[in-house]
């Protein structure tokens, strides 16, 4: 169903095993909140960051976010347009799925936009067979790793915090610095609370960072000075490595 964007709409009150919306939208953050229901969110133009308690998942054009049900979650969007979002029934065969970011392919993108638009109160029996195509499309979907996760360590809350408001994460050397703790112990901090180490953690920060940029309309050359890349063609080579395309190709093809 098609809803204005400054409409409130609390899918729990619904019995439908399928609830869908679409909006418009444009600078939005849906503050933090959880669902009784699955949540699948979907943009096919600009990027949506989604922060949960420890992890911070960038979803990208054209790529789907599964919920499940009862994760706390906080939605942030600048500009985006074509939002679509559906609620599934915690008691539909989805409830083994984990939270992920995955690819959208023709079909998923048609069966996504048709649960969007139908109407409220559609009898169950008519919904039957789209949320089977869901399901399998669902289960079988490609699987993308958008999300980075924060340490947990006391010593780093207030530079996470800077952090999450956009700061660009300093080289190790420079954060040993301002936290006062040696390069050795943050290394170990990274890698016992994320999996990663710091300078690891550091590109994918500057990679999720670069896509939210570029789906916002930056270009090129704005990324690669914000992200303190020597040059355009050293921003150009990472973004490949790291993606499979170009800046130029974004979103992910």
């Amino acid at each position: 169903m098609k809803i204005a964007q400054d409409e409130i709409f609390d899918p729990d009150r619904f019995d439908d095993p399928v609830v869908g919306i679409a909006a418009d939208l444009g600078v939005h953050d849906s503050g933090r909140h959880s669902h009784q229901r699955h949540q699948l969110l979907f943009s096919a133009v600009g990027s949506i960051t989604i922060e949960l308690e420890k992890t911070l998942c960038l979803l990208p054009p054209r790529r789907a976010a599964w919920i499940p049900a009862g994760t706390v979650h906080r939605a942030i969007m600048r500009g985006v347009m074509a939002y679509r979002s559906l609620y599934f029934s915690s008691s539909l065969p989805l409830s083994e799925l984990p939270l992920q970011i995955v690819e959208v392919n023709p079909l998923f993108f048609e069966v996504i936009e048709r649960m969007a638009f139908w109407p409220w109160g559609m009898p169950a029996e008519q919904q039957l067979s789209l949320i089977a195509v869901f399901c399998e499309e669902i289960q079988t979907a490609r699987s993308e790793n958008w999300r980075l996760a924060f340490p947990s360590d006391t010593r780093l809350n207030l530079w996470l915090d800077r952090v999450r408001m956009g700061e660009l994460p300093p080289r190790l050397s420079q954060l040993a610095q301002q936290i006062g703790a040696c390069e050795r112990t943050i290394s170990r901090i990274f890698i016992r609370d994320t999996g990663m180490n710091y300078q690891s953690w550091r590109q994918q920060w500057r990679l999720l960072k670069a896509m939210e940029m570029l789906a916002d309309g930056l270009h090129i050359n704005q990324v690669a000075q914000q992200m303190e890349f020597v040059s355009d063609s050293a921003f150009i080579a990472f973004f490949r490595q790291h993606t499979g395309t170009t800046p130029t190709r974004y979103p992910l093809p």
